[in-house]
């Protein structure tokens, strides 16, 4: 048995530190998913990826094999290599890649259980939590998903866990600035937005 273990960060950096050590501890590209808001474009096409140190852009790699978004490319380049440039629904722009990101895109825009909450919802976790994230990724944030053994939960929790944010106090300051729930017809934030957000919680810039 498996489970979808998931935690939203501030920084895409510390985001990507959480996956390479999931990386690291054995879980498979195949069960990992990253999804980082990009409405200020922090992330762009001409962003180079090239953790394997070889000078060739890990992407431009991959698709020379005809890896995509979620594929696993192997050796040191992991599921990062495989991030590309998307919108989903209610989120605006994000920078994503694996197992997450692809079904999101597959749900239908504007779906109350569509994009990201939806997708977390087929894979097992609450629709409260799931809005949570959602309401993250789009404020700003990067979120991480992993498929873990059940066995082997607590393990990975804690790699997640370092860094993260603590989802049910970013919540309740959300909703005593008035927020009531993830809207997924709601126009995305602007790269002020995003900004702003991040200030109010000094989470400063990518």
């Amino acid at each position: 048995m498996t489970a979808t273990i998931s935690r939203l960060y501030d920084s895409y950096a510390d985001a990507q530190r959480a996956v390479t050590s999931l990386e690291a501890a054995g879980i498979p590209h195949s069960d990992l998913s990253i999804v980082a808001n990009n409405s200020d474009n922090w992330y762009g096409a001409d962003t180079k990826v090239d953790r394997d140190r070889d000078g060739t852009d890990d992407r431009a790699e991959g698709a020379a094999t005809g890896a995509g978004i979620g594929a696993g490319l192997g050796g040191a380049a992991g599921l990062l290599a495989g991030l590309g440039l998307l919108a989903i629904p209610g989120l605006g722009p994000v920078v994503a890649a694996g197992w997450l990101a692809s079904t999101a895109l597959g749900a239908t825009a504007g779906a109350a259980t569509g994009g990201v909450v939806g997708a977390l919802t087929q894979a097992g976790v609450s629709e409260e939590e799931a809005s949570l994230y959602a309401e993250g990724v789009r404020r700003g944030g990067t979120l991480v998903s992993a498929r873990v053994p059940d066995a082997d939960r607590t393990r990975f929790d804690a790699i997640l866990n370092q860094s993260a944010v603590d989802i049910r106090q970013r919540s309740s300051a959300w909703q005593k600035a008035g927020w009531k729930s993830f809207d997924p017809s709601a126009k995305p934030y602007t790269a002020d937005d995003v900004r702003n957000e991040r200030q109010l919680y000094g989470a400063g810039a990518r």
